[in-house]
């Protein structure tokens, strides 16, 4: 089936968004690599599938976005409030034959008590039928209680269907089946035995990025194979399909009105983790993206401004090093003024050194400060940030945000400007972060940038008037 087939037929449901939610009993049940199997199996059948991801993550959404072709979005009770939630959901998932959200962690784990900010809630709030992969290693009869209790649970939770992982053979399988069919009216629409073959290789924070894997696209196929050759596609778009009709806000990325600007986005291997709402709000406020490969560009673009995000320095530091000529332009550049938005993996590179595994190796060093790796995270989860007064954005509401990282910065000097105290959370220094110098804002923590809290406004009004100062 062609494209404009899938879209003509979309386009008849109206304000009907065919939608699954693929949950689990709890993490590391393999929900991440059936939620990419489905999206790349349900693409290699020719539908337009919009894949989102519940809570802050980058990393699965770059794996979820290559499956479908398509970008991913991140929908996070912290990080945007409801209603721009389902603003995000209703403008991308506009078109779409079938919209697939992978949640975090398991169905009913968040941080609050009443499970507010849970999987289930962001369920509840769209309505949309969960899915729900359970890890079938060791399990027999025990599977029937586990999912009438999930079940029970919430009943405004619509768990309509299960698919079974990590099996050990057509026996077990067929145990199962039955014990599920005797006790249940939960319907099993896979049925996925263990294959090493699925799995992705992890490190420290989480599955390797998409764009670092020159096999990528070969390691998504073979997964869809895999997954398309275990459950059954045409329930799952059916289940989809069976989600309840709903009025859903229509609303285009949200813009920030001015001059037309160009900011260069650090976007290679080391560096990736950008969410896509924020580059199509970047777009809608007239901003021209240009990508800046940092491992093998010898100059940096004529650019108004200059956004570095998170990503996996460490691993590429000796190519980063290597590439002398970007190093001391961006120095230069950031010295003279030229705005700079480094998040995490940028603040690291923007520091004098980084070291990891016993090597050390050069950065840009416009932040007096040097980079240490560590075996065990120093700040993890979700963060809350106060501007200090001292913020040369001139914020004033408390920031939401996370942040997940593996190293400290050491040796910054004495009487280093900060735009950010610390409520929850670690930072710079467990009470510090957004460390400031000229136009630059380097922090470890990572924001939204779209949105009333978001960072692209303030930073835009930095560029503008920095722009028209360098034209005067």
């Amino acid at each position: 089936m062609n494209q404009p087939a899938i879209l003509n037929d979309t386009a008849k449901r109206g304000a009907h968004r065919p939608r699954v939610f693929i949950s689990a009993a709890h993490k590391s049940s393999g929900k991440t690599t059936l939620a990419l199997g489905l999206c790349a199996a349900l693409h290699a059948r020719g539908h337009v599938v919009q894949p989102f991801k519940k809570g802050p993550d980058y990393i699965d959404p770059l794996w979820l976005s290559m499956a479908a072709q398509r970008p991913c979005y991140n929908l996070d009770f912290h990080m945007m409030q409801r209603e721009e939630i389902e603003r995000l959901f209703a403008r991308a998932s506009a078109g779409a034959r079938i919209s697939l959200i992978e949640g975090n962690k398991g169905l009913y784990d968040g941080l609050d008590l009443d499970g507010s900010n849970s999987n289930a809630a962001l369920a509840k709030q769209l309505d949309v039928p969960v899915v729900l992969v359970i890890d079938a290693r060791g399990m027999t009869r025990g599977v029937a209680p586990l999912i009438l209790g999930y079940q029970g649970f919430d009943p405004a939770i619509r768990i309509v269907g299960v698919i079974l992982n990590n099996l050990g053979g057509s026996r077990h399988e067929s145990k199962l089946r039955a014990v599920i069919e005797h006790y249940t009216d939960v319907e099993v629409i896979g049925a996925v035995q263990h294959d090493a073959g699925l799995q992705i290789v992890e490190r420290h924070l989480g599955l390797i990025p998409a764009n670092e894997q020159q096999a990528a696209a070969a390691r998504v196929r073979h997964v869809g194979e895999r997954i398309a050759a275990q459950v059954d596609l045409d329930r799952l778009l059916a289940i989809a399909d069976g989600a309840p009709a709903r009025e859903l806000p229509a609303e285009t990325a949200a813009s920030i009105q001015g001059e037309r600007v160009r900011l260069a986005v650090a976007h290679d291997p080391a560096f990736g983790f950008y969410y896509s709402e924020d580059l199509d709000s970047l777009r809608a406020s007239n901003v021209e993206l240009v990508e800046l490969d940092t491992l093998h560009a010898r100059s940096l673009p004529r650019v108004d401004g200059l956004i570095i995000g998170g990503g996996f320095p460490e691993v590429f530091m000796a190519e980063l090093e290597a590439n002398t000529a970007l190093r001391t332009q961006i120095r230069s550049a950031i010295e003279a003024g030229l705005p700079t938005y480094a998040e995490c993996g940028g603040l690291m590179y923007l520091s004098r050194r980084l070291s990891w595994q016993g090597r050390t190796c050069e950065m840009v060093g416009v932040v007096p400060g040097d980079t240490v790796m560590h075996e065990r995270p120093v700040g993890r989860g979700y963060a809350s940030l106060q501007p200090t007064g001292d913020d040369r954005w001139q914020e004033s509401a408390s920031i939401p945000a996370h942040e997940f990282h593996y190293s400290s910065l050491e040796n910054l000097p004495a009487g280093s400007i900060y735009a950010y105290q610390v409520k929850r959370g670690h930072g710079i220094d467990g009470q510090h972060d957004g460390y400031q110098r000229h136009n630059l804002l380097a922090s470890y923590s990572h924001r939204r940038g779209s949105g009333k809290q978001g960072w692209i406004a303030p930073f835009l009004n930095q560029v503008r008037a920095y722009k028209a100062r360098t034209a005067a």
